[in-house]
């Protein structure tokens, strides 16, 4: 007797004129429909995003936890448990399979920038570093724009720190230097603090913050229950501060981050989303368009989609399981943390 194993169809990314379907290697892309209407496809009932008004200015892509030189995923620490994936003979490294098709996926949407959001090695080694600028600066030359992630400073190293303002049509990009060498938590220093709200109150465009560690926000359904020096992500006092400059300058729109390989939208007192953007290296593996109109911002997760990628992603759906973790609810999150609509204030 044959059995037949039945994939399941799953509705990764919506936009304001298209959507697109998984089922393992099979990827169905549906473009030309209207904004903000309802359609029911492949049995499954959405909405496309409303169209912000006006017309579009530009487009900006970003990735995060790339991870060049990684050879294992799924690892925690020394542990034997897993799963644990890795290439297999004769494959190339699985950082090279991810992030060489989310270039190529990301090049054809022509965007204004490329923003790299930390993590671009496993350990911030020179021959890490050398095949990310291979293929993201060979790629978008100016148009790349980079800032370190916990992983880049283990060892004390300063490659690609400090902070940035990225002026493009309609947006002004505001990427956030948040790595404590040494450490996996992110800091905010009081003088970062400042030059971000002289930023909210100078600029005459809308702003995007991005960064590599996530925000610590207290209370509701999906906020943190308790203040710690440990809190995995940017700790619990910048991320009060930045909370705060956001309440004072409504230019700023939203802050988007990496860190936590997942997808996640929260939202701050004064009602900015604080928005977490999955990794490219393993499941789902993602890059983030943002597509900027006059009247808003999408912020649309593409799933990268060359056949090796998905193979490769298919097979990191069940990583940390052995440790009683749902990974593929937990990095893939909702339709609503991937795809959603990012007002002007």
């Amino acid at each position: 007797m044959h059995t037949t194993t039945v994939l399941p169809v799953e509705l990764t990314t919506v936009a304001d004129d298209m959507a697109v379907w998984h089922a393992g290697q099979v990827v169905v892309r549906v473009e030309h429909l209207d904004p903000g209407t309802p359609y029911d496809l492949f049995g499954q009932a959405f909405h496309t995003l409303a169209r912000p008004a006006g017309e579009l200015l530009c487009r900006v892509a970003t990735v995060n936890d790339v991870h060049f030189g990684e050879v294992e995923c799924g690892r925690i620490d020394d542990h034997p448990q897993g799963p644990i994936q890795r290439s297999a003979p004769g494959e190339p490294p699985y950082p090279d399979t991810m992030n060489q098709a989310a270039v190529a996926e990301i090049a054809a949407v022509d965007p204004a920038a490329v923003i790299v959001k930390g993590d671009l090695s496993a350990d911030g080694l020179p021959h890490e570093w050398a095949a990310f600028e291979a293929c993201y600066r060979t790629a978008f030359g100016p148009r790349l724009h980079v800032v370190r992630g916990n992983h880049d400073a283990y060892r004390g190293q300063h490659e690609y720190a400090g902070d940035q303002l990225i002026e493009l049509p309609g947006i002004s990009i505001a990427l956030l230097d948040t790595v404590i060498p040494e450490r996996t938590t992110g800091w905010l220093t009081a003088e970062q603090i400042d030059w971000l709200d002289t930023v909210g109150a100078d600029t005459d465009r809308p702003v995007l913050v991005m960064g590599h560690h996530q925000q610590w926000l207290p209370g509701g359904a999906h906020g943190e229950t308790h203040r710690s020096d440990d809190y995995f992500g940017l700790h619990p006092d910048p991320s009060d501060a930045l909370s705060d400059v956001f309440a004072r300058r409504p230019a700023l729109l939203a802050y988007t981050a990496g860190h936590t390989h997942r997808h996640r939208v929260r939202h701050m007192a004064c009602g900015a989303p604080s928005i977490e953007v999955g990794c490219v290296k393993d499941f789902p593996g993602t890059w983030a368009e943002y597509r900027v109109y006059e009247g808003g911002v999408l912020q649309v997760v593409h799933r990268i989609s060359s056949r090796p990628a998905l193979a490769w992603s298919e097979r990191c759906r069940h990583l940390y399981a052995d440790f009683g973790v749902d990974y593929e609810a937990y990095a893939l999150g909702t339709l609503d943390d991937r795809c959603c609509t990012i007002p002007l204030r």
